[in-house]
């Protein structure tokens, strides 16, 4: 217990740039004054289909789209809303879960579990031998009060083993000004390529949509990032930042 690092708070520049291959990744966070939320999802891809991606913006969210529609040959774990907008309430996920969360809301309200309620519908993707966990965030916002609150949840498969799925959410109801958290698809790279494990990692947030998307789009690996999202909403009510890069601009 001696060497243990207690509340240890991780360089996501440092997490980013000396991984390969997370998958795909959300960060939730506090900006570095307090008074913004922060939130950041990136896509990557080994395959010609997954790097044949592109983020964009419709009028209820954000979705991924083929590239070149003439090279999209499988698209039902790589086409999808990964994100979407209700009620001062932002869901954000790697898959067509947020569909299931947003639906979810919308038809029964949210009484605060609704994100796990949804989820419980859920499991983990049907790519075998990966396997790969549906990681998801959801951000609810007060702004007569000038806070918010989120929370970031993984399905995943039983250490690979199909037979069951494994669920965990985590609460962040009182976020720290500087302060967020990642959670990533998988550890590393690999064949299988392994789950991510464990509590989603704190990291230290910038101040600016511009900084953390140069961030994560500068130490993403440049031969599998494909796409990023960001996005600064200010505690006031004020009008929210998007940025959107790809890599097949």
């Amino acid at each position: 217990m001696a060497n243990y690092e207690f509340n240890k708070t991780f360089s996501l520049e440092k997490l980013l740039s000396e991984n390969s291959y997370p998958g795909r990744g959300i960060v939730i966070g506090s900006s570095a004054d307090g008074k913004s939320a922060l939130m950041a999802y990136f896509i990557m891809g080994r395959s010609v289909n997954s790097r044949n991606r592109i983020f964009e913006m419709h009028e209820n969210g954000m979705r991924t789209k083929a590239y070149d529609e003439s090279k999209l040959t499988d698209p039902h774990l790589i086409i999808y809303n990964p994100y979407l907008y209700t009620d001062n309430t932002d869901i954000i996920t790697n898959g067509d879960q947020t569909d299931t969360v947003y639906n979810y809301i919308k038809e029964r309200g949210d009484d605060g579990y609704a994100f796990e309620k949804a989820l419980a519908t859920r499991e983990f993707e049907d790519d075998a031998p990966n396997f790969t966990p549906r990681i998801s965030g959801i951000v609810h916002y007060y702004f007569g009060a000038a806070k918010f609150a989120y929370k970031l949840s993984i399905l995943k498969s039983a250490d690979g083993n199909p037979a069951a799925c494994q669920r965990y959410s985590f609460d962040y109801s009182t976020p720290i000004a500087g302060r967020g958290h990642f959670i990533h698809t998988y550890v590393c790279d690999g064949n299988p390529i392994p789950s991510f494990y464990g509590e989603p990692e704190v990291v230290s947030m910038p101040n600016t949509a511009e900084e953390l998307a140069k961030l994560c789009w500068e130490n993403l690996n440049e031969d599998n990032k494909v796409s990023l999202f960001v996005r600064q909403i200010p505690l006031d009510g004020s009008k929210p930042t998007e940025i959107i890069i790809n890599k097949n601009a």
